[in-house]
């Protein structure tokens, strides 16, 4: 209502109105006839300027309707509150409705969106096998007629299973017997051209195929059994025989009278404890074997690892062969294991027949890296036929090699050292075989001993020290026990150098040894040449030449230095002559002559100022030689040296 006489007010005033304020301000007349001339035809304005009508009370008048005007609709407004209100919380609950509808749609939207991408990967995959049905389509068209001509008769079918075909089969098996025959070219020149007609029959025809297949194991045991028969034979003539049971046992008549009996026999008994050229054996693990026909015109000989090789190395080849063929003709694995039963026994056989008899220590450990290296060679080429029996193989030769190295042990302990006694200090022979066969032990077990070995090389150790202590105690001197001891020390540290650094620890140990008993014997060999000089300088007078054991005086010291100028050029020839002859190695011979004129000097030079301290000693300065004297004769000798 309010809104329908404001309007009928612009429109009885032309849509003008007055401010009270616009009255108060001064009124520009400028561009007055302009707006004049611009509203002209309005008849409120013709209608103001004709009668007369003032401004102010036109003012007035609009000013109170507008003041009614507001204050009715005041009212309505408060009359329509509640309106109002509800309207508002309907348009609220209206929002949340319209929020949640957009939600839903939001979520169909994607979900539609899936969808579309799910049809457009469908009709992509339809195209797919839409082109692969029409490939198949084709190529099943093409094919047809091929197939045709390939499927066998019933007749044919019929005359495979019921045994014309595995008789001929088994007819190719039977020639294999004949000798001569190479039976790899024969099974893949010959047989694989019918491995699928056996394939066929283990399908189709079980009964023909097991009847195949016995007989293939039937023929193929023997004919396999009877060439490893054959060449174990063959190679039993070409073996030398190294070492026998009477060899390690020290008090036998056959390890004393090694030396004497001629250089050919100690050869051969070294053999048995040195590795020497031997351990070239395991460098050519997978060449090819001995050729018995061969080595028998050239008259050759070989110890035994050298045969035991050679036939690991024919099994392997030849089961390598046969396991590959059964494989792929039979499909049937098991097979070979019974193919090999023969064969196997037969090697089997030998082995613990050659076993019983062998008491060579260092073949039997050759024996065992040859096995262990041959491990890895199967497991190079990825076929498991021989993992059992090479595992066996090693589980007889483990146990025979600590029988045999315990026989090594007992006859050092059990030897007559009295009998093997040699009148003289060089190394003594039985010593140097035994520190041969340590270091030959110490470097197989660094290649292939596992670490098993390292507590059987500290019994041999202590066995042989113990031989050393009873030979030593067959000398009637201390001087010559130590000489001997340290000739022997030092013939065992040159052998650990040639096992190299797996060999140090106890290398170390013989070097302490040998330090330990040079001290003692150039003790002793100066007590020999020189005992009144030493020995009156041990009993008055200190290391540090300030304080007596005993207070010496003239009469004790004078017979002393008088007899050192006699004899002290010709008895440091004789100590000279003794050294370079009893000391097997010119090396140590040097350091026991320098330990020993160090120490003449040393002792001397502690008599001389002794004499000098003594009361009356100057009396004696006549017959004391000069340390300068003494120094120029040892180092002649040393240059001699």
């Amino acid at each position: 209502m309010a809104g329908v006489q404001e309007r009928q007010y612009e429109e009885f005033f032309g849509g003008f109105y007055f401010d009270e304020d616009a009255l108060s301000k001064d009124i520009s007349l400028d561009g007055l006839d302009k707006e004049l001339e611009e509203h002209k035809n309005y008849d409120v304005l013709i209608s103001i300027l004709t009668n007369g009508e003032k401004q102010r009370d036109m003012a007035t008048m609009v000013e109170g309707n507008l003041g009614h005007i507001e204050q009715d609709l005041i009212q309505d407004y408060i009359k329509d509150n509640d309106s109002l209100v509800l309207l508002h919380d309907q348009i609220h609950d209206c929002d949340i409705v319209l929020s949640q509808i957009g939600s839903l749609l939001s979520g169909f939207q994607v979900h539609i969106g899936s969808l579309s991408s799910e049809l457009r990967s469908l009709h992509e995959k339809s195209l797919d096998l839409g082109v692969r049905l029409k490939n198949r389509k084709l190529a099943e068209t093409k094919l047809a007629a091929f197939v045709e001509e390939i499927v066998a008769p019933p007749g044919l079918v019929n005359a495979i299973i019921d045994g014309e075909v595995s008789a001929y089969v088994i007819g190719i098996f039977s020639s294999m017997r004949k000798p001569g025959t190479n039976i790899q070219i024969l099974q893949q020149n010959l047989l694989q051209k019918y491995r699928h007609l056996v394939l066929f029959l283990k399908e189709h025809g079980i009964e023909k195929y097991n009847d195949v297949c016995a007989a293939y194991v039937d023929k193929m045991n023997k004919v396999l059994s009877e060439d490893f028969r054959v060449y174990l034979e063959a190679l039993e003539s070409l073996k030398l025989d190294i070492g026998v049971s009477t060899d390690v046992i020290g008090y036998d008549a056959n390890v004393v009278d090694l030396i004497p009996r001629g250089r050919e026999q100690l050869r051969n008994h070294r053999f048995m404890f040195s590795l020497g050229e031997r351990s070239n054996i395991l460098k050519e693990i997978d060449q090819p074997g001995l050729v018995p026909c061969i080595s028998e015109a050239n008259s050759l000989k070989y110890p035994y690892e050298v045969i035991f090789r050679s036939l690991q190395k024919l099994l392997m080849d030849t089961a390598s062969s046969e396991y590959i063929f059964i494989k792929a003709f039979f499909r049937d694995e098991s097979m070979f294991y019974r193919v090999f039963e023969g064969p196997v026994a037969v090697i089997d056989e030998n082995m613990k027949l050659t076993l019983a008899n062998s008491h060579d220590a260092i073949c039997l450990m050759l024996m065992i890296c040859i096995t262990k290296k041959h491990q890895l060679v199967m497991s190079n080429r990825r076929l498991p036929c021989l993992d059992t029996y090479l595992d066996k193989a090693l589980i007889y030769l483990w146990p025979r090699f600590k029988t045999v190295f315990d026989m090594y042990i007992q006859s050092l302990y059990q030897c007559d050292a009295k009998m093997l006694w040699v009148d003289g200090t060089h190394p003594h022979h039985i010593v140097r075989c035994y520190m041969e066969f340590t270091a030959s032990l110490i470097q197989l077990n660094a290649e292939c001993g596992d670490g098993q070995l390292d507590m059987s090389l500290k019994r041999l150790r202590l066995a042989v020290d113990d031989l050393l202590v009873r030979f030593a105690e067959k000398f009637a001197t201390q001087k010559l026990k130590h000489l001997f001891l340290l000739n022997n020390c030092d013939m065992a540290i040159s052998i650990l150098k040639e096992a190299g650094e797996e060999a140090k620890e106890l290398r170390r140990y013989f070097e302490e040894k040998l330090e330990s008993n040079l001290v003692s014997f150039v003790d002793e060999l100066l007590m020999e040449y020189f005992g009144d000089l030493i020995k009156f300088v041990k009993n008055h007078i200190s290391e540090d030449l300030i304080s007596y054991t005993e207070c010496p005086n003239i009469a004790d010291v004078e017979p002393v230095v008088k007899n050192f100028a006699v004899k002290w050029r010709t008895a440091l020839e004789l100590m000279h002559n003794e050294v370079v002859t009893c000391c097997s190695n010119f090396v140590s011979g040097m350091a026991i002559l320098k330990a020993a004129m160090a120490q003449l000097l040393n002792d001397y030079n502690r008599l001389s100022e002794c004499v000098k301290m003594i009361p009356g000693g100057s009396s004696l300065n006549r017959n004391l030689v000069s340390i300068t004297s003494i120094s120029y004769e040892i180092r002649k000798y040393s240059r001699t040296l």
